[in-house]
């Protein structure tokens, strides 16, 4: 019969391979969850203390005119909100294209490469889909539609109660950051072997969505903590994936 004693013994040898068998993070997987950890603190203290919104909407707010000069420029709508948008749109969405066609019939030779596409189109699908989620959810407005800066709404923080009645503004976080932020995915082309290029191109990614959103910002469409959730989303989302990906992981 087999005594408490050995099923324990057997027991404490199964857990003690389940702790050995666990892969400690690697060095940029480190930097990435301090990343992360980092700018989850700076997004909460943007939404805490929304004077900091305030004071960077006031920046870009003409106040004699009541409006945002920046919002119906040629740089701002047209090109930044146009054609930038439609571009990494198109790109995106032929990277998902390539992606389902070599699902239904196989073509990509490298299975390194196959293993990279997917990461990145499923980064810019989640990216964009997760923050319109949240979007939808949301009872924020955008600063041109808030009393403030000319609008009818009363403007509210993240935790603020939300008055009786009060009509959803579903702008918070920011969606046009999202056609950029997924260019950081593109980083797993240099993984695993060359990490600090991977960081530099992630960064440079990241830069993009966070340039798109900059430029909503100046024209009165999100506050900067809008941006900065967004980012941490994305961010979120591509560690996530990161761990979840062996092939990217490897010493």
């Amino acid at each position: 019969m087999t005594t408490i004693s050995q099923i324990q013994s057997k027991s404490m040898r199964v857990q003690a391979t389940d702790i050995r068998g666990m892969r400690p993070l690697t060095a940029w997987q480190r930097k990435a969850l301090w990343g992360l950890l980092l700018l989850g603190v700076l997004v909460l203290i943007t939404l805490r203390f929304d004077a900091i919104d305030i004071a960077f909407a006031d920046y870009y707010f003409d106040a004699q005119q009541q409006i945002f000069p920046w919002k119906n420029t040629w740089f701002a709508k047209t090109l930044m909100h146009g054609y930038v948008k439609t571009i990494l749109q198109v790109a995106a969405a032929l990277v998902c294209l390539a992606v389902l066609s070599d699902g239904v019939k196989p073509w990509l030779n490298a299975p390194l490469l196959r293993v990279r596409l997917r990461f990145i189109a499923l980064s810019a699908v989640l990216i964009s889909s997760i923050t319109t989620l949240f979007k939808q959810t949301s009872v924020l407005h955008c600063p041109w539609d808030i009393d403030r800066y000319g609008g009818a709404y009363q403007h509210l923080s993240f935790f603020d109660a939300t008055p009786l009645h009060y009509l959803a503004g579903h702008c918070f976080p920011a969606g046009h950051a999202t056609t950029g932020l997924w260019l950081a995915a593109c980083c797993v082309f240099w993984l695993p072997h060359q990490p600090k290029v991977a960081w530099r191109v992630g960064l440079a990614g990241l830069s993009v969505g966070i340039a798109l959103g900059w430029v909503q910002q100046m024209r009165g469409a999100h506050f900067l903590s809008h941006t900065l959730m967004t980012v941490w989303i994305a961010c979120f989302i591509l560690f996530c994936q990161f761990m979840f990906t062996p092939s990217l992981n490897k010493k």
